[in-house]
């Protein structure tokens, strides 16, 4: 039987509240602009599409603009062109914005950060790195959201990611912070390591990296990272692998999450993707999700990829939506298995895809012409 909470929420299984909150889903984090010249390597390029995105935003405009969910993002927002271009692609998903405002001197910042990335070809992998000096979002600090007036009209779910995390000594105090008024308010609260050496490297490696991300692991209910993520994010020693076990050969996984909730016995949820890589336009993907002790397994379906970024953060948002609207956790993870599918055959880091078509991928759907 639902339990009721505060402002007319109840509570369901996974601690899950289902009726009259304003928002099913915030996150926080910081938002980039990525540019992309497709195929071309940066030192030959002589244009790029700008993509907007965020490890953490991902997720909430994924879930707005393909699932119809009620989504919002608390993040640092910088008064110039770059903050103009980025808040016009916000306001395209449907997600709500709370936006802590930042001047820029016309000079040297504070930035919107930039991401570069290629996509790679067949044998050719896509090339990442960034410029994140002077960013805004490593600015953001405790006291810098009105939590209690953000979180009055209930929010299901709060989310947040080790990139957020990694950048500065006060995003995992705010990341702490932001989790401490989720919970106090009966959201259930999630975190995807999204462990990138690149960036714990210039903050202490993977030291820090387990210091921070260990102490924030403390404080989720849901946890999203592959075996590297839990490996160098946290600090767990995973399994001995036997020499030719595939990469979506989900047995290691499972193991390693043992570990992990040994450790952090208030995790209930783990989940993510399994990727073979035979190119980088050939995939065979695959996702898994443990919950509550139970271990469910998708199909493993082969990928053309056009471009793989944000691929992780589809399935994360087609999960949770499952699970917020009540379906089965197989069928939760198929959704999951489904969206994060489909946004590999989009170009950008947040989602192009309908929900219908995500139903349909789920339930064993093909990409025959839709007439």
């Amino acid at each position: 039987t639902p339990r009721p909470l505060a402002n007319g929420c109840t509570m369901t299984s996974f601690n899950i509240r289902n009726n009259n909150c304003a928002l099913d889903f915030l996150s926080l984090g910081a938002l980039v602009h990525r540019l992309d010249p497709g195929i071309i390597p940066f030192r030959k390029a002589r244009s790029f599409d700008i993509h907007v995105s965020g490890g953490e935003y991902n997720v909430a405009a994924n879930l707005a603009d393909c699932f119809g969910l009620r989504t919002g993002i608390a993040t640092a927002m910088v008064n110039y062109g770059i903050g103009e271009l980025v808040q016009a692609r916000v306001r395209e998903t449907g997600v709500t914005p709370f936006y802590k405002w930042f001047e820029h001197d016309g000079v040297r910042g504070p930035n919107i950060a930039t991401v570069y990335s290629d996509r790679g070809q067949g044998v050719r992998g896509p090339v990442v790195f960034y410029n994140r000096a002077n960013e805004a979002g490593a600015l953001l600090k405790p006291g810098d959201f009105d939590w209690p007036t953000i979180f009055a009209g209930g929010v299901r779910w709060f989310h947040s990611g080790g990139i957020f995390a990694a950048l500065s000594t006060t995003t995992s105090e705010l990341i702490l912070e932001g989790m401490q008024a989720a919970k106090a308010t009966g959201a259930v609260v999630s975190f995807d390591l999204n462990y990138r050496a690149k960036l714990w490297s210039t903050v202490g490696g993977e030291a820090r990296a387990h210091q921070v991300l260990r102490r924030i692991a403390g404080s989720i209910d849901a946890l999203f990272g592959n075996e590297e993520d839990l490996q160098k994010g946290l600090g767990i020693e995973g399994p001995t692998i036997e020499g030719g076990k595939s990469a979506l050969d989900p047995d290691s996984f499972f193991q390693l999450i043992d570990r992990v909730v040994a450790q952090f016995p208030n995790i209930k949820l783990v989940a993510t993707t399994l990727r073979e890589v035979h190119s980088t336009n050939r995939h065979d993907w695959a996702a898994v999700l443990w919950l509550d002790g139970k271990r469910f397994v998708s199909p493993v379906r082969a990928l053309d990829v056009y471009d793989r970024i944000g691929g992780g953060d589809g399935f994360s948002a087609g999960l949770i939506y499952g699970l917020l609207t009540g379906r089965a956790p197989e069928e939760s993870l198929r959704l999951g298995w489904a969206h994060g599918a489909l946004i590999t055959t989009y170009p950008g880091d947040v989602t192009m895809a309908k929900r219908d078509e995500v139903e349909a991928l789920a339930m064993g759907g093909s990409a025959r012409v839709q007439r």
